[in-house]
Order: structure tokens, then sequence, then C-alpha cells
């Protein structure tokens, strides 16, 4: 029998980093679809101004304070929630964090802290939100989304061990849905992967560079992904990409993996710096964010839809979508092959 998930009005969801980025732009909008919520991140401040916003949006809302990298917070966050709410039907394990330097330049302890959030958080998210959903008898399924990001299927310089611990969050969702669809559990895991969003994320970002970092272009604004983020609350998904291009290079990657490591080698350095003087002295990897902004400064366009996205969303437009990726990845691949041919 297919999973069925709630329309996003009858649940509730808990979204974790909620108060900045994309986990903002997702509570903002579930509010105004009515949803409940339970909005976790470090910084109470933070947290007591953005569950004020949701409820004059009309969303009974419960904030927790919580370092997703502490198993017991993680655990007390779900308790939180069955104790206000009976339940919860939707997880939503937002928070991260990222660096930017050289590998062989960053102290390891950064790198731990690292992985203690984007991939040790998901672990627990997850854990807590399937072992409460796999009891669900009410006709209905829960879901796991858990943020993963293009650098999921493709790494990138000076920004190495975020990739590992995208590439790691990855692994683990697919292990766990395979897990719980074999137990039969009424469990949703879904992996939503974004490419260059254009929230304060790199200015949040512990930063080992001379300079400000930035991210590459193309540009999509946080809403593209927390409608992704939604539809997938209401409509089980394996996995999503949002944005075009992130799909296009995480392709090319993987037919033609010498020749996107040359093009990235010759691009990511340089887009991946601002040309600005680094300033700050506090970075969110060791301190929580405190600035409930949605979008980040960015000198480059940035796009308030995908078509490639919304197409994936609607099953009357997935034949094109998949007919044009087809033909696109058929000549990535053959323009690969030519290139790979004329460097010999």
């Amino acid at each position: 029998m297919p999973l069925r998930l709630k329309p996003l009005h009858e649940q509730t969801l808990v979204i974790t980093g909620a108060t900045t980025g994309i986990g903002l732009a997702t509570a903002r909008m579930a509010a105004d679809h009515g949803a409940r919520l339970v909005v976790a991140a470090r910084d109470e401040a933070s947290l007591i101004r953005l569950a004020d916003e949701t409820r004059r949006r009309g969303s009974d809302t419960l904030h927790v304070v919580v370092d997703v990298g502490d198993e017991e917070q993680v655990a007390q966050l779900a308790d939180a929630a069955i104790e206000r709410f009976g339940a919860f039907d939707t997880w939503i394990n937002n928070a991260g964090v990222s660096l930017y330097g050289p590998l062989l330049d960053v102290p390891t302890t950064d790198f731990h802290r690292l992985f203690d959030t984007n991939f040790w958080g998901v672990v627990y998210g997850s854990r807590e939100a399937a072992r409460h959903l796999r009891k669900r008898h009410d006709g209905y399924g829960g879901a796991i989304i858990n943020l993963g990001s293009l650098v999921s299927d493709r790494a990138i310089p000076l920004q190495g061990m975020y990739s590992a611990s995208k590439q790691a969050v990855r692994g683990f969702t697919d292990a766990l849905r395979m897990e719980l669809e074999e137990a039969g559990a009424p469990v949703a895991v879904t992996l939503v992967k974004p490419g260059s969003i254009a929230t304060p994320f790199p200015q949040h970002a512990q930063n080992y560079l001379n300079e400000e970092p930035t991210l590459p272009p193309p540009l999509y604004d946080p809403g593209v992904v927390a409608r992704s983020i939604l539809h997938c609350a209401e409509v089980p998904r394996r996995d999503i990409y949002v944005g075009g291009g992130g799909r296009l290079l995480s392709v090319l990657g993987q037919y033609a993996p010498h020749l996107t490591d040359k093009m990235m080698e010759k691009t990511l350095f340089n887009r991946q710096k601002s040309g600005r003087p680094e300033y700050r002295q506090r970075f969110a990897l060791h301190d929580p964010a405190t600035d409930n902004r949605e979008r980040g400064d960015y000198a480059a366009h940035v796009a308030d839809s995908s078509l490639y996205t919304e197409a994936s969303m609607h099953p009357l437009m997935t034949a094109t979508v998949v007919a044009s990726a087809a033909l696109g990845i058929a000549a990535l691949v053959s323009w690969a092959s030519s290139t790979r041919s004329s460097l010999h």
C-alpha cells in the first residue's frame, strides 16, 4: 500500500537549524500553510523572535534550544514535541555549518565540530524521529527529511570537510531508508540536495581564507528549497535536487570525473572568494548565528525559482524533465569524451 502523508495544515513539523537560511524560510512557509511547528536552534533569543513571528502567521509554535551535536539534547527535543503536541509528523534535519580553507590548514578540532552538527546531528535526529514515526497506526505515515547538498554527490575544494559530511549524510540516509522499508515502517526518508542557495551560509561559516568566502553561481533563493522540503513532507520522495545547475554538475561528475576535477580546480578556488577582506572574529561553527536572516549578501543574480526543481515535483511535467535531462546528459557525455580525447 502506498505511504500516505498528511496535508501540511494537519501536520506538526520539527525543524532544526530553524532561525536562519533554509530552516527559517521553511518555518515561515510552513506557518503560512497552517502547520504546527517545533523550531530548534542554539540561540534562544533568535528562537523567541521566530516563534513570535510564526504565531502571528497562524502557527501553534514551540521553540526548543538545542545543539544537535548533543544526542541527549536531541532526545529532549523529541520529548518536548511529543509532550506539547502528542506526536509529530515530519522531522526536518536542517541544521548545518561549514568552514572554508585548505584541508591541510584547518585544525582537526574544527573538523570534529563540523561533523558533530552536520552528520551526527542528522543521525541523532533521524533515530529519534524513526523511533517515534514507526509506531504510527493512524493510517498515515511520517517523514524524515535530511538536508544534503550538491556536494553529497560531488566534493568541492576549500569546503572538503563540509563535502565529506554531506556525503556521510547521504550514506546514512540511504541505509536508514532501506532498513525502515524492509521493516515495513510507515516512514518516508528523503534527502534534499540543494545547489548554491543565497543564505548567509558563507557569512556564518568558519573561515581560514584571507578573504570573505562566498558561493559560486547559479544562486537560488532559500524559498526554492523550502518549497521542495514542504513538498516532500506531503509527497514521499527518495531524493530531490534543488537547482538544475547542481544536478548537471552532479551528472557530469559521475560520467566524466577527471574532467570535472579539472574544471573545478580552474574555477572553484576563485569563485568561492568574494574579494573582500575577512573582518569577522565570530563564526557560527562554534557560536550560534543570531541574525534571523534568510538571505545573505551576493552580487550575483539570485533566482526565485528553478524550472528543473518545480517540474520534478509535478508528475505531469516529469516526462519533459526526464527527456530534457537525458538529452543534456548525452550532450555532456559526448562533450566530455571529445574533451578528454583532445587532452590526450
